[in-house]
């Protein structure tokens, strides 16, 4: 437990002012966000304040007692990493950060500040694997029925939706605004969340695990596009069949016409393919977007197949159609009117379909969270707020959150995007306004914490920090 300075005092009661809400919490109770409570008096931060050691950060469990002469010390100063999990908020933004810890890394005098965010400009981007149909571009996504947030992009295997955002969190119903910062701190901290997109589907999102849709887990993430498993398999199907169509909802390609049977001397076949033809052997539009084969509304390969141009083709003609996944597939020989007949497929090809398999990825949900730290949250850095943006945007400055590396977007102020699956479990936080709390942290050495105007009458050494937890 960390105990954060008593704000005020009141009949039992004291003021908390870690945000915007500035409750009124009285003995023993903990305020409207649950991280603030009232202990004896005093104002305390509930969750434990978490320092991470480097190797564990990167999945290991050892101590490295062979890489120095041990003396005697579990955790090393210099392996140690200052979270702001647990460690509070700035707001009102005359405050120093509540954490300003100074150690030595390397040799090197560093300063690590921290503090837990409030950002109400926040929100979630999610990237989930699978070429099910969720819903079109632009539509909305919904939790607990309300909007939350929209699609975006249709990317490579994956589906991209945007949720959250000042416009959803603030400028909403309160209904709308409870709904998205539910949403996003779920999400944040590694929590299933079901969303449903009007005029498309259900889809329960999970950091790291598999997205359900409608009800179905998605288990596998293409191989690539029609065309591109051409590319990946066509020596493997050379010899064993004349045809080949793999049904994708982007590109659906063609073997015979493909620059890949083309090299290898696949004869033309004569085939007629539904779409807006691209490039020899790879067809755009061949159907509407959906749950069935390769991401599109069919159950029947046929459906985009035309008829074989009999200058072409001939009787007896072998033509595998597949997925992108191998998950769907069906083998067929031309009769004497050239029309495709379902036959059971040939022992030799069916490896082929099994290497489909084999290359595709297991489907995935990806959160990254991202937000803007804003002018009062960077004045609890230096008393010059620009001073810290500009140090961070020459790369002075090493941002991370919750001990985890960020992205940091280009252009004007300090815009980070980190993935949730990189941090400690429940690392965030929320606040009723609603936003949400995400830890930050700022390094830099302490000779620039000192030329920047860095607060240094709160620098405190990390031995002080460990003290606290022991007490």
């Amino acid at each position: 437990m960390y105990k954060a300075r008593p704000i005020d005092a009141a009949g039992g009661k004291v003021r908390c002012d870690a945000c915007p809400v500035t409750c009124f919490i009285k003995p023993g109770a903990a305020g409207a966000c649950d991280r603030y409570a009232n202990l004896d008096g005093e104002l305390v931060r509930v969750d434990p304040h978490i320092m991470l050691q480097k190797t564990i950060d990167r999945g290991g469990e050892c101590v490295p007692f062979s890489a120095s002469e041990w003396d005697g010390t579990i955790l090393r100063e210099s392996e140690i990493i200052v979270t702001a999990i647990g460690a509070g908020t700035t707001y009102p933004e005359y405050k120093p950060a509540p954490l300003i810890v100074s150690s030595e890394i390397d040799g090197v005098d560093m300063v690590t500040v921290v503090t837990e965010g409030i950002f109400s400009y926040c929100g979630v981007k999610l990237k989930i694997d699978t070429d099910r149909h969720l819903g079109s571009e632009m539509a909305t996504v919904l939790s607990q029925g309300e909007p939350v947030g929209h699609v975006t992009t249709g990317e490579y295997g994956s589906q991209m939706l945007s949720l959250g955002g000042v416009n959803h969190l603030t400028g909403g119903s309160k209904k709308e605004g409870r709904a998205t910062c539910d949403a996003i701190l779920s999400l944040c901290n590694g929590e299933a969340v079901e969303l449903s997109i009007e005029g498309g589907s259900t889809v329960v999102v999970e950091a790291g695990r598999a997205p359900i849709v409608n009800g179905v887990v998605e288990s596998r993430m293409r191989a690539g596009c029609g065309s591109a498993t051409i590319g990946m398999f066509a020596k493997q199907w050379h010899g064993l069949v004349d045809e080949v169509v793999v049904i994708d909802d982007h590109i659906t390609g063609v073997f015979s016409e493909h620059q890949a049977g083309k090299m290898l001397g696949v004869p033309p076949t004569g085939i007629k393919i539904k779409g807006r033809r691209s490039t020899p052997g790879r067809y755009f539009q061949v159907a509407e977007p959906g749950q069935g084969w390769g991401g599109t509304s069919i159950s029947n390969p046929l459906d985009i197949i035309g008829s074989f141009d009999p200058k072409q083709a001939w009787p007896g003609l072998r033509m595998l159609a597949v997925s992108t996944t191998g998950e769907q597939w069906s083998y067929f020989e031309l009769d004497e009117t050239l029309a495709p007949q379902q036959k059971e497929l040939p022992r030799e090809i069916k490896p082929s379909i099994e290497r489909i398999s084999e290359n595709c990825e297991p489907g995935m949900c990806s959160v990254m969270f991202i937000a803007g730290a804003g002018g009062s949250l960077r004045s609890g850095i230096v008393d010059n707020p620009v001073n810290i943006t500009n140090a961070v945007k020459n790369k002075r400055v090493e941002v991370t959150c919750g001990g985890a590396p960020v992205f940091l977007w280009p252009g004007g102020g300090i815009t980070f995007m980190v993935d949730v699956s990189h941090m400690p479990k429940r690392a965030f936080g929320y606040v009723p306004t609603p936003a949400i709390v995400a830890p930050i942290e700022f390094t830099m050495r302490h000779s620039l914490y000192a030329e920047m105007g860095g607060h240094l009458d709160y620098v405190r050494p990390l031995s002080s920090l460990r003290r606290d937890r022991q007490q």
